[in-house]
């Protein structure tokens, strides 16, 4: 018996410790934060980003939206690389990981949709950026390099499988943009193809032709209804970027409108310009500050940002129908489509009046105005200007189609500065990918890394 005793003592206790280590395991896990995210959390994690694809001072400068009244010289086009790494270790890996683990087809689509939109404005502001080897983790922590090129090829494919892939009568929890809507995925996923086509006017027509029709075909936003926006709440865990910038203590009042923009705008009584900037202090009325100025500014004689844009719950709009109104202006005015070009161009100003003001009733006498009624002979010029005051605040993008159109012709050169026609890739990457990094600069700019290469897409 002695011998027996003393094994099963030790198993005995064995037994007893294992079961208090699960014990204690199990007391140690919170049931509601999961070690292992789920996909509807990866991909509304991914949502919450969204809002830093627009909202962001040097977005605007690239638009020359707005112009600095305090800390003129970060608005004077520095030389110096910006980092592209957040978007790759934050929603980008949240949603490929999401389209790993996804459990239904929309979860996995979503995830697809999101992935590539994030990836179309990385490209679009740096050029040839990691692509097909990226957000491979340890596997692989030195990616190549894709062209610009190949990245909107698999972009195109990528939505419009993702858009098929969508099962309508179903959902997807934890939505914070469309609550689960599968239809407004499928037109948000046709949209981007829709306005990715546009972006290669001048590269490569034939292509953008094709993809611009296929998608339009496919079906695309049809009311202000679609609008992929992001909603910010009154509340300081969501607040919009520009209350806590602005109104949070200390009180800063640093950002005014542009002469540029006001410009574009005040002459004709635009409706949208009291939403956009609030009167100047000092004698009422709207007036610009010079872009760039270094000496005369303030902020008692010119049109600070509106309290409307930097409300706490002020909503960011990412990508709306007027935009793809305005697109779908530009592609028949390029015969491209059959569509009416002036038709489109009317309901694009008036569903951009409407959205930002919400009251689209003065929309008649504004585009009575000679210089704002259609003209067939000078259709792009006026189309895009139209888009450029469409797309205030989502400076990344107007700054993309000035690249590509030239419009508005009225931006300026702060100091001699040209507007940048890229962001140049921050100085780690040099030290973290050295031999992919040399290589993507030599094939793109010829060893310069500087925010004047020009992208494939950007035509002289």
């Amino acid at each position: 018996m002695k011998k027996l005793f003393i094994p099963i003592t030790l198993i005995a206790f064995a037994i007893f410790s294992s079961c208090d280590l699960v014990e204690f395991n199990n007391i140690n896990n919170n049931p509601n934060q999961p070690s292992d995210a789920a996909a509807p959390q990866l991909i509304a994690n991914a949502m919450l980003s969204l809002p830093g694809l627009s909202s962001s001072p040097n977005a605007q400068y690239m638009a020359q939206y707005l112009a600095e009244t305090q800390y003129v010289d970060a608005s004077l086009y520095p030389e110096g690389g910006t980092s592209f790494y957040g978007w790759y270790q934050g929603p980008l890996v949240n949603l490929k990981t999401a389209e790993e683990v996804a459990t239904t087809e929309n979860q996995k689509a979503v995830a697809r949709i999101l992935k590539a939109y994030i990836f179309w404005n990385v490209t679009d502001r740096w050029g040839d950026i990691p692509y097909s080897e990226a957000l491979q983790g340890t596997e692989e922590f030195t990616p190549v390099y894709d062209t610009q090129e190949s990245i909107y090829e698999d972009l195109f494919a990528e939505l419009k499988a993702a858009a098929d892939q969508i099962d309508q009568s179903g959902s997807l929890s934890n939505d914070i943009i469309y609550e689960g809507d599968m239809g407004k995925w499928v037109k948000f996923s046709n949209s981007l193809r829709l306005l990715m086509a546009l972006r290669l006017s001048e590269v490569n027509a034939s292509l953008a032709e094709t993809e611009f029709n296929d998608a339009l075909n496919d079906g695309v936003f049809t009311s202000n209804e679609d609008n992929f926006l992001f909603q910010h709440l009154a509340d300081a865990n969501n607040q919009n970027y520009w209350y806590g910038q602005i109104v949070d203590p200390p009180i800063r009042e640093w950002w005014a409108l542009t002469v540029s923009l006001v410009d574009l705008m005040d002459p004709y009584n635009d409706p949208r310009l009291p939403v956009y900037g609030n009167e100047v202090r000092n004698g009422g009325g709207y007036a610009g500050l010079q872009f760039g100025e270094e000496d005369s500014i303030g902020t008692e004689d010119f049109s600070l940002l509106g309290s409307d844009i930097y409300a706490q719950d002020a909503p960011v709009y990412l990508v709306t129908y007027a935009e793809v109104l305005f697109a779908r202006a530009e592609a028949a005015a390029l015969n491209w489509t059959t569509e009416d070009p002036a038709t489109n161009y009317n309901d694009a100003i008036e569903n951009s009046i409407a959205q930002w003001t919400g009251d689209a009733s003065q929309a008649t006498a504004y585009l009575a105005q000679p210089d704002i009624t259609f003209d067939p002979g000078n259709a792009v010029e006026q189309i895009s200007t139209q888009r450029y005051i469409h797309l205030f605040m989502h400076g990344y993008q107007a700054w993309a189609e000035w690249r590509r159109t030239g419009y508005p012709d009225n931006l300026v050169q702060p100091n001699g500065n040209a507007v940048p026609l890229r962001q140049s890739y921050t100085s780690d990457e040099a030290l973290n990918n050295t031999e992919n990094y040399e290589e993507a600069i030599q094939r793109q700019f010829g060893g310069e890394n500087s925010i004047y290469g020009r992208l494939w897409w950007d035509q002289d």
